[in-house]
C-alpha cells in the first residue's frame, strides 16, 4: 500500500507492507536514528512524534501515519544538540545508543510541561530504558535542560 506523509517537514510517498511498522519503514529510509531494541513496546528507543506527541514508532504500523506529520531526532536537530550538550556536561550520555528516543522525550516534555516536578519528570520518562547509567545524571540534565530546580 502506499502512504503519504510529512516527515520532518518533508512531504514524502512511500510503499509500504500492510504489517510493517513504523519504525522499520523509517530506518529503510534513512532516518537511522529511529531503533528498535525491546520488541516489546517498552524501551522507548524508536520514539518519533506523531503530529506533535511522541509515539513509539516500533508499535504502530506504518500505515496509521498517512496523511501524519512525523518528526525524528533529525528534523529537531537544533533543540537535540542543546539538551545533547547538557546531557554530557551531567555525564550522562554513556553509549548513546538510548539518547535518540530519550532525547525525544525530553523535547515533547518540554512542550507539553510547564515547570514539572521531578516526580512529574521520572513519571513522564518512565518508558525510557537505559543500560549504562543509574539515571540521576539523566535526571540532572532534564532539570538543568527544563530550568527546574
Amino acid at each position: 500500500m502506499q502512504i503519504e506523509l510529512t516527515v520532518n517537514d518533508k512531504l514524502v510517498t512511500w510503499d509500504v507492507e500492510n504489517d510493517e511498522f513504523l519504525a522499520d519503514t523509517l530506518r529503510a529510509h534513512g532516518f537511522l536514528s529511529v531503533k528498535k531494541a525491546c520488541d516489546t513496546s517498552c524501551c522507548g528507543l524508536c520514539t518519533v512524534w506523531m503530529d506533535g506527541k511522541p509515539i513509539l514508532s516500533c508499535s504502530i504500523l506504518a500505515m496509521r501515519a498517512h496523511g501524519k506529520k512525523i518528526t525524528t531526532i533529525e528534523g529537531v536537530s537544533q533543540a537535540a544538540e542543546e539538551f545533547a550538550r547538557i546531557l554530557t556536561a551531567e555525564g550522562a550520555e554513556q553509549c548513546g545508543f538510548c539518547s535518540p528516543g530519550f532525547i525525544m522525550n525530553v523535547l515533547a516534555m518540554k512542550n507539553e510541561l510547564d515547570n514539572p516536578t521531578e516526580d512529574e519528570i521520572i513519571h513522564y520518562l518512565t518508558g525510557n530504558l537505559c543500560r549504562c547509567t543509574g539515571y540521576m545524571g539523566q535526571l540532572r540534565a532534564v532539570k538543568t535542560y527544563l530550568g527546574v530546580a
